[in-house]
């Protein structure tokens, strides 16, 4: 049998290391993950009781249409029930975007270091993907205008952008949405955006008010919790999102995942918690990474990425035996790590492993 001949060079998503499996092979008792912007925290009791109460209906399929989740959400962000849809998680929403509107011979733009799934969706609708370098590990959105063309179906902007942490900001994103053509989409995905408290931070619900052609994408995994459970979101013009629903596959979320999303939706003291927890850990992660002498982009979510000034797979691998999961291998970024910022206990220990793989490993010249 013979695939698509676009997909067979395709690489498969490599998530953070399991924690199982690093005890496992390596003997270990104790390991931390700060590989993959978990929330160290948890979720919502809400939310956990929300799941409890869905145990008696495991054999009913859930709605798919999400209507109870559709309409607390709407509420929320004020918004119509017919902007928003739900996904596996805002990559399959991702996925159902590019499913939707790339086919063959239509270009897509994006940061060249940012969320693979952009590139990846793009690659399997056989569309041309155009890369951007990063600039200070921000979007350069003035070289991103520039590359759009009669072809450019849609620009990518991960804000903040995985895996440097880095924002565009609301002058930057007002300058760039005034001159790309109503033809081109423009998603926007924040998926970190409970995260941030800054006024400069654009807000892309505002967007898709101002603009026909944004969607903005968020999710349920990060600050609230629900990772496992796979829920996220997009949010757009009714007429745009219509064509999106349209190739979204049946009863795409759980019973279990819109129940906890809508009760952790409601939860407003867990989230500004879990807020008022990472600034403080953010805060101490960068004090340790000034006294160790290490650079790093400016951080916004609940992540950090710097620069080892060593081979990233190398120190991933040393930390990784001193039981500390972090994430390493970025095509442009050969000496950078992206740490999630864990519990105060998870910070010092990972702090304390990384002191002793500094010393074990020579700096990269």
């Amino acid at each position: 049998m013979q695939p698509k001949s676009n997909i067979v060079h395709l690489p498969v998503y490599q998530p953070g290391k399991p924690i199982e499996d690093v005890k496992r092979e390596l003997g270990l008792t104790e390991v931390i993950k700060l590989a993959s912007n978990e929330n160290p925290f948890g979720c919502s009791e809400r939310a956990k009781q929300a799941i409890m109460n869905e145990i008696g209906h495991t054999s009913l399929y859930p709605d798919g249409a999400a209507v109870a989740l559709t309409d607390a959400l709407a509420s929320e962000l004020g918004v119509g029930k017919d902007q928003i849809i739900f996904g596996a998680g805002s990559d399959e929403v991702i996925l159902m975007i590019a499913r939707a509107f790339l086919v063959k011979g239509d270009e897509t733009i994006m940061a060249d270091e940012t969320f693979p799934q952009y590139k990846h969706n793009a690659e399997i609708e056989n569309a041309t993907v155009i890369e951007v370098p990063l600039k200070d590990g921000k979007h350069d959105l003035p070289a991103m205008l520039a590359s759009i063309g009669d072809r450019t179906k849609i620009v990518w902007i991960c804000n903040p952008n995985n895996p440097t942490g880095t924002i565009v900001k609301k002058d930057e994103l007002d300058a760039f949405m005034a001159k790309v053509p109503a033809s081109v989409m423009v998603v926007l995905d924040e998926a970190y955006c409970e995260y941030i408290d800054d006024p400069s931070y654009p807000n892309g619900v505002d967007y898709v008010k101002a603009y026909p052609n944004v969607i903005a994408l968020r999710t349920f995994s990060k600050i609230f919790g629900l990772a496992s459970l796979r829920i996220g979101y997009g949010i757009g013009r009714p007429d745009i999102m219509r064509f999106v629903n349209q190739v979204r596959e049946p009863f795409n979320t759980t019973r279990y995942a819109q129940a906890a999303a809508k009760a952790a939706l409601a939860d407003r003291a867990f989230v500004q918690s879990c807020r008022e927890r990472n600034a403080e850990g953010l805060r101490y992660l960068q004090e340790q990474f000034d006294r160790l002498g290490l650079s790093y982009f400016p951080a916004y979510g609940n992540f950090v990425m710097f620069d080892a000034r060593r081979p990233s797979q190398t120190v991933f691998e040393e930390l990784l035996k001193k039981g500390i999961i972090a994430r390493a291998r970025w095509t442009y970024y050969p000496t950078h790590i992206r740490v999630t910022v864990g519990s105060r206990e998870q910070n010092e220990k990972f702090v304390q492993a990384l002191e002793q793989v500094l010393q074990e490993v020579a700096v990269q010249v």
